[in-house]
């Protein structure tokens, strides 16, 4: 029998409970993660699919994502039932997911021969993983600021978050293409899948939702996405945050390639590098958190993560050899670490200040939305490296590629996520949750929490 996951009050949690409950991170990412470094490389370097298809599935695939995060978001905050309204989607959504992740890297086609049976394999697998991936995803993170209302209890859940962020970093980004090396491409997304499904029902352990937001009135539909889109502090925020998975998921999709020609080292190097960067941001998470985030505003610490990586990509088009490149790796891990500490810390207060608008809280709905905005940055990840590939020669049915390809992924690796970054930092100029103004937040917060009625 299934037991209940539904508390009375808002008391503090507990030191297990906050540990448990981030474990669930690690089956977050795993296969996010994966799915961003490795999928085209698999597709179109070892099933060789043609990179424009491969780019198109992509683009698709982030489109649907689009459409599937707000209305799942939605349909999460809508759930009424014993287990509450987020973690009946884990518990039961969890295990197909696991299946699907690694269908994906078990595809029977090659793109020399059936390229028609591969693209279908490839686009079928991938919106099919899409949908439970959305379901289980926006669940789990949606309960981040239910479970955890202050400033504290956020950050201290984040830090711990993120350190199973950046083992599901080192395993799912870092790893594939080794691990794929010895034990083959379907064994390794098998291995993947079973990891991310223990660590996702370990975390049910630590979880629970409010009986007061259970029995809340669900919010109709249109009235959701007006509030959420009109709201200042939600569009900044959200804008900020697809700069950042544009950068993130142009660096991950093409390190293997970057690795392979434009270093010229063995693609499964490519485990080494991304490793040193998420081994680096493990480390910088607690100095991020005691010198940085505790020290200056949240928009602030923000800032500084952004403009650092906008500087740590530009070496990447200048280093010629591994040890550069690790190098790189360390600064750009220093400048991620600031970005996963405080990206769900932020969207928390934007959270907090929607309820004491509308009275609601619509965490599945932010969560939801922030989702379909941010696929915008996989859509124009996945265009630019066909843009690139393409104009700069890359062709996988060539034995040994142009040497335009070396330059083409030196620049792909680069200017697109200094770009990005950039424009990360503008948006937050903008971002109006800050000062007296979240301050004023937080007291009414703490004022209705002691007088719920």
């Amino acid at each position: 029998m299934i037991r209940s996951y539904l508390r009375e009050g808002q008391g503090p949690t507990t030191n297990a409970q906050r540990w448990w409950y981030s474990l669930g991170n690690l089956g977050c990412s795993i296969p996010y993660q994966a799915v961003g470094a490795a999928l085209l490389f698999f597709y179109s370097d070892v099933r060789h699919l043609a990179p424009e298809w491969a780019a198109a599935v992509m683009t698709g695939y982030s489109l649907y994502n689009a459409i599937n995060n707000p209305l799942m978001g939605y349909l999460s905050d809508r759930t009424r039932s014993r287990w509450g309204r987020r973690i009946p989607f884990i518990l039961f959504g969890t295990l197909p997911y696991a299946v699907l992740f690694a269908a994906l890297f078990a595809a029977p086609f090659d793109g020399r021969e059936q390229p028609l049976a591969l693209l279908i394999y490839f686009a079928a697998a991938l919106f099919l993983f899409e949908s439970l991936a959305t379901v289980v995803q926006t669940a789990y993170y949606a309960l981040l600021p239910e479970m955890f209302r202050d400033f504290r209890e956020r950050t201290d859940t984040a830090v711990r978050m993120n350190v199973f962020m950046t083992i599901g970093l080192l395993i799912g980004a870092a790893l594939p293409v080794m691990l794929a090396d010895w034990m083959g491409w379907p064994a390794m997304g098998a291995l993947f899948g079973v990891i991310s499904a223990a660590a996702l029902y370990g975390s049910t352990r630590g979880m629970f939702e409010h009986t007061r937001s259970v029995e809340a009135e669900a919010v109709p539909l249109r009235v959701a996405l007006r509030a959420t889109l009109v709201n200042r502090s939600f569009m900044t925020v959200v804008v900020a945050q697809t700069m950042r998975h544009f950068a993130t998921a142009t660096l991950t999709a093409g390190m293997a390639f970057y690795t392979k020609y434009s270093l010229g080292a063995d693609p499964g190097m490519t485990s080494i590098i991304l490793g040193t960067a998420f081994v680096a941001a493990g480390f910088a998470l607690w100095p991020w958190r005691q010198w940085v985030a505790n020290r200056l505003p949240a928009r602030t610490t923000l800032m500084l993560a952004y403009a650092l990586l906008g500087l740590a990509v530009i070496p990447l088009a200048l280093v010629q050899n591994l040890t550069g490149a690790l190098l790189t790796s360390v600064l750009l891990g220093v400048a991620l670490a600031g970005l996963i500490l405080m990206g769900d810390v932020v969207l928390s207060d934007v959270i907090d200040e929607d309820e004491m608008q509308t009275g609601q809280r619509r965490e599945g709905m932010y969560f939801g939305m922030s989702g379909l905005i941010i696929q915008v940055a996989y859509a124009l990840s996945a265009i630019v490296f066909g843009w690139f590939s393409n104009g700069y020669g890359y062709d996988p049915l060539l034995t040994v590629q142009p040497e335009t390809v070396n330059a083409g992924f030196r620049l792909f690796m680069s200017l697109p996520p200094a770009i990005g970054a950039g424009l990360a930092v503008l948006a937050l100029a903008f971002y109006p949750l800050h000062g007296a103004r979240l301050q004023a937040v937080k007291i009414a917060l703490a004022q209705r929490k002691d007088d719920p009625a």
